[in-house]
């Protein structure tokens, strides 16, 4: 059987043939080494996915070397910490999800502030997520779930690929809407948790479509759900959460690119163009849609007013169901 990860990177990346277009005309790039983009998952997982996508974008139209590097643990903060501590010249920097900004809200003694302590460069993406149970259980939606679960609490736990992840968040959510208290179990990344899920170890996941659809096609996981509005284009067989029983659980992933504390301004201004021309690109050429991404651009003075707000929604979520930081 193919490895999901090889699946996974091979679906990502398959047809990323150079087209006929110029090189970014943003002017000549402040940035001269290689660049190295640091995962904090294992890879495999959804944002390892979408950062090769990226990278290989990047490196086919800047001419730039990038490098992906996953380091993962500690709920993203030791890649987090290699990207805080470079030096800010560009050379090194984060690729992460919204995880990344939740540092201060789920961890006990995070490392570092992730607002203060980075350089928000780009966002560059977003994506709805899904919704997959154990293959060995007898449920088709969201509303069986909730039903045995309030009457076998203990036989029910969520994976989750880390805390304060948008998945961990849905997650959250689901227990607030249906009144539970389900156990929600952090992993190093999506691929770890999700092949617990596979082996009916734990039951429930919530995490982004472009990572969780590969093996609830194949047969591995039971698709229950989508977190959006509207079914997606990407596997519109899926019902949302509405259809499924459980109206208001709407959230999405979203993705960004930051560098260290003091990046210097032209820096900032040339990755940012970059990042948002490869994520333009990349949705044209219909590679996104495949992964259920929608691609985003803007400034970063965008993203970081972006960054804020999300911070301050989520941080009344969390403090509603009085979650306690780790």
């Amino acid at each position: 059987m193919l490895h999901r990860r090889d699946f996974l990177i091979a679906t990502a990346i398959a047809g990323l043939a150079p087209v006929a277009a110029p090189a970014y005309a943003q002017g000549e790039a402040p940035i001269k080494r290689p660049i190295r983009l640091v995962v904090p998952f294992a890879a495999g997982g959804g944002v390892d996915v979408f950062a090769r996508l990226l990278a290989e974008k990047l490196k086919e139209k800047s001419g730039l070397t990038v490098v992906v590097e996953n380091r993962a643990g500690a709920n993203g903060s030791i890649g987090g910490s290699a990207v805080r501590i470079a030096e800010p010249d560009g050379t090194t920097l984060l690729f992460s999800a919204a995880t990344h900004v939740m540092a201060k809200q789920v961890m006990r003694s995070p490392p570092y502030d992730p607002v203060t302590d980075f350089t928000p460069v780009a966002r560059v993406g977003e994506a709805p997520m899904l919704v997959v149970m154990a293959p060995n259980l007898p449920f088709k939606t969201i509303a069986e779930v909730v039903a045995d679960a309030r009457q076998r609490p203990d036989k029910w736990t969520f994976a989750t690929s880390a805390l304060g992840a948008p998945g961990h968040l849905a997650t959250v959510a689901f227990n607030k809407l249906a009144g539970l208290n389900l156990t929600i179990a952090p992993y190093r990344g999506t691929a770890p948790g999700l092949t617990d899920v596979a082996a009916g170890h734990v039951q429930l996941m919530i995490d982004p479509v472009l990572a969780l659809l590969p093996m609830a096609r194949s047969g591995h996981v039971k698709p229950l759900a989508v977190t959006a509005r509207k079914r997606v284009a990407l596997a519109p067989e899926i019902p949302t959460a509405a259809e499924s029983g459980m109206p208001g659980l709407e959230y999405a992933s979203w993705y960004g690119v930051w560098g260290p504390k003091g990046l210097p301004g032209d820096a900032v201004a040339w990755l940012n163009k970059a990042c948002g021309a490869a994520a333009v690109e990349l949705g044209a050429s219909g590679r996104l849609a495949e992964l259920g991404i929608e691609p985003v651009t803007g400034t970063p003075e965008e993203f970081a007013q972006f960054i804020a707000e999300d911070v301050q929604r989520n941080t009344e979520l969390l403090r509603s169901v009085n979650f306690e930081p780790v």
